[in-house]
């Protein structure tokens, strides 16, 4: 199997590398441009009815586009299986490559568990909404923005720390 994967290797290497970005940036101008300035404004004016609901819309429009994002993840740790075993690496004998799976580890795919769960595994917050869980509703939406506050600084530092090491392969 891993010589038939070899005669694929950078096929599968380009199909890992576009997925990496459909994962790590899908959601970055969404979040950045979109969430972020709905979030600050109905914090800063929690009695602003418009401001609540514009921040309502805008955590829900994220929640369908995080859904590329949660597709393209699955992809990426399945193509990064392959190169490891079509490319014959091992952690044990590159401490990049030790360093890399490190991040995914311990890092990305607890991250991506907990981003699963509120997006997908969760009652929709566009539900509660409709259906007048107005508690549920704000609880939900406030463990969401923590979570986005918390992963932010991982998502900064870690993604380009990966994509370094994979790129650049330090010695």
């Amino acid at each position: 199997m891993a010589e038939w994967l070899g005669a694929w290797y950078l096929q599968i290497k380009f199909l890992h590398v576009i997925l990496v970005g459909i994962w790590a940036f899908s959601t970055a101008v969404a979040y950045q441009n979109y969430v972020i300035p709905a979030f600050r404004r109905a914090l800063a004016r929690p009695d602003d009815a418009e401001a609540v609901a514009h921040r309502n819309r805008m955590i829900e429009a994220f929640d369908k586009g995080v859904v590329l994002e949660h597709i393209a993840f699955p992809g990426l740790l399945l193509t990064g299986l392959a190169l490891l075993w079509a490319g014959g690496w091992s952690p044990a004998e590159t401490w990049w490559l030790a360093a890399k799976l490190t991040l995914v580890v311990l890092i990305f795919i607890p991250m991506e568990i907990v981003d699963y769960r509120i997006s997908h595994f969760s009652k929709p917050k566009r539900q509660m909404r409709l259906e007048g869980e107005t508690e549920q509703l704000e609880a939900a939406i406030a463990f969401h923005w923590k979570f986005l506050r918390v992963s932010t600084f991982f998502v900064v530092t870690a993604i380009p720390a990966a994509i370094y090491l994979a790129i650049v392969k330090p010695g």
